[in-house]
């Protein structure tokens, strides 16, 4: 599991000339991801292995958080990081509480109904702000069902087995 990485942001530009970049966060703890000293792990499609950056600074600006990386001072050591995502790996993680999980241990399971049926596999995770919404690929090209993240729909999850087994409210059919 010590291979398994979360994206937590994408950097999208270079900001000012001192070797800060751009970052829209795509985690939900930009507070705890984003700290003096923390480690991130850059991947980019131009390099073949992950890149290991300290965070030096952090401040915001409008809707993204500007990052400066220990030991990249000039705009010219940043510029090839543009496109690139952030990440750090799961046992680096905070531990969950119950009932949370990561998209990974959820995206890919088998969708049951309490009476057995085969709805089909959930193949996304939306998150609309309320409650996530999962997104289930039915067998034979049937249309997508849409499962809200709540106690009356989601009944059991078993991520060791990759199922979920969910009542169907009415309507979501």
């Amino acid at each position: 599991m010590a291979d398994r990485y979360l994206n937590v942001g994408k950097i999208v530009n270079t900001h000012g000339i001192k070797g800060e970049v751009k970052v829209i966060s795509l985690t939900d703890s930009p507070e705890q991801r984003y700290q003096k000293g923390n480690l991130l792990y850059l991947y980019h499609p131009d390099r073949p292995d992950p890149l290991e950056l300290f965070i030096e600074h952090v401040r915001t600006h409008k809707k993204f958080y500007l990052l400066k990386f220990e030991g990249y001072d000039d705009i010219n050591d940043v510029e090839v990081f543009k496109g690139g995502m952030l990440k750090v790996q799961v046992d680096e993680d905070e531990t969950l509480e119950e009932g949370e999980y990561y998209f990974y241990q959820i995206i890919g399971s088998d969708v049951y109904t309490t009476e057995g049926e085969k709805l089909g596999t959930i193949k996304d995770i939306l998150q609309t702000g309320a409650n996530d919404v999962w997104v289930v690929q039915p067998e034979r090209g049937k249309k997508e069902i849409l499962l809200p993240y709540i106690e009356d729909c989601i009944r059991e999850i078993d991520i060791e087995r990759k199922t979920v087994t969910v009542h169907l409210l009415e309507g979501l059919v």
